[in-house]
């Protein structure tokens, strides 16, 4: 989740628009893939791909449909997007704000096929000092710039009537985070779990805002180009039997989904407690009906509308971009959100609703 995507430390725009058109001749004249690549990062909503590739699952539904999935660990989330982006992976897990304003933006096609989860608790704002959004005026705040952390921090100040012009943001690496936050010239800092859990030990600290008072506007998906996805639908149907395969392991509450959870905790740095205090702050769609009805609901449409706003307004939707309507938005049901005739990130609820519809 959650690196965002720093300062534009993704391909320029001239590069990925010239990239694009690149990629987007290459789908014109695609053909089915029998192998696929898709690139996840260590995120608690995205543990299930590499305990799914451990398991045996992968290969279960790879083999149902005649093909090869590779899942594949990144080690920097950004660049997990960047090469993604540049073609290198047919799918990546990623945020709905960082799928918007990479490949999107980019010029790169990209289809939402799975909602996993919203954060609900895991990202948040701890302070020295502060001990509502009201009392950041006039305060510097760590975080990831034109990440979700400050997506987060600017919806907080919203609250308080209070905009960004009234703090100042410190950029800092989230490997940073921890160790600028027990120095005494950081007073607060805006970040995600399992940093954020660990800021909140710091004695005299406050928790003061967090992403339950933003329900389901970060977003954790699996995203995937559009083009493969078109040319390649038993891709697309794999990918969500892999996925809710595995959504049954990790909610089972005996003794396999313990060790499900347990596998996953480890595979993440941690251990089953510590993995399960962060799934508490995750709302899970351990379903696929569940997650169908979150992506076709209104909210999901608000939301956008509310992170394209954000995008554009920091200037992630492109240098030359006019207006935050230069990306189309599509939703299920064929609603647009900005430009129809550039539509370059669609949640798409098909493949969720054939899992659904056990049309697997």
């Amino acid at each position: 989740m959650r690196f965002g995507n720093g300062n534009f430390g993704f391909l320029s725009l001239a590069g990925a628009l010239g990239l694009s058109v690149s990629l987007l001749a290459d789908g014109a004249q695609a053909e089915p893939k029998k192998e696929f690549n898709i690139a996840w990062t260590i995120y608690v909503g995205w543990m299930p791909w590499p305990y799914a590739a451990d398991a045996g699952i992968v290969k279960k539904w790879a083999d149902k449909y005649g093909i090869t999935i590779n899942v594949k660990q990144i080690n920097d989330y950004v660049e997990s997007i960047n090469q993604y982006t540049a073609g290198g992976f047919d799918g990546v897990t990623a945020t709905n704000m960082d799928g918007l304003t990479i490949p999107a933006a980019g010029g790169v096609d990209t289809t939402i096929m799975i909602v996993g989860d919203f954060s609900n608790g895991n990202d948040g704002i701890v302070s020295k000092t502060a001990k509502t959004p009201a009392n950041l005026k006039g305060e510097s705040i760590n975080l990831v710039e034109l990440s979700v952390s400050h997506y987060l921090l600017a919806r907080a100040l919203e609250t308080a009537g209070l905009s960004e012009k009234d703090v100042t943001v410190v950029n800092t690496s989230d490997a940073d985070m921890v160790a600028a936050f027990k120095s005494p010239e950081t007073t607060t800092v805006v970040t995600w779990n399992p940093l954020l859990a660990e800021v909140k030990t710091e004695p005299g600290s406050a928790a003061l805002f967090d992403s339950t008072q933003i329900p389901g506007e970060i977003i954790d998906t699996l995203m995937v180009n559009t083009d493969v996805l078109k040319d390649n639908p038993d891709f697309g149907k794999a990918l969500v039997g892999i996925w809710y395969e595995t959504m049954s392991v990790l909610v089972d509450p005996g003794e396999k989904g313990k060790a499900a959870r347990a596998a996953m905790g480890s595979m993440s740095g941690t251990d089953l407690a510590g993995f399960e205090a962060q799934l508490a702050a995750t709302k899970l769609f351990p379903t696929p009906q569940e997650a169908v009805a979150f992506t076709e609901s209104e909210d999901l449409v608000k939301t956008m509308d509310l992170v394209r706003t954000f995008s554009f307004d920091h200037g992630l939707l492109g240098d030359g971009a006019p207006d935050k309507d230069v990306v189309g938005i599509a939703f299920p049901g064929g609603q647009v959100l900005g430009s129809a005739d550039n539509v370059k990130l669609r949640f798409d609820a098909s493949y969720m609703k054939l899992a659904a519809d056990g049309s697997l």
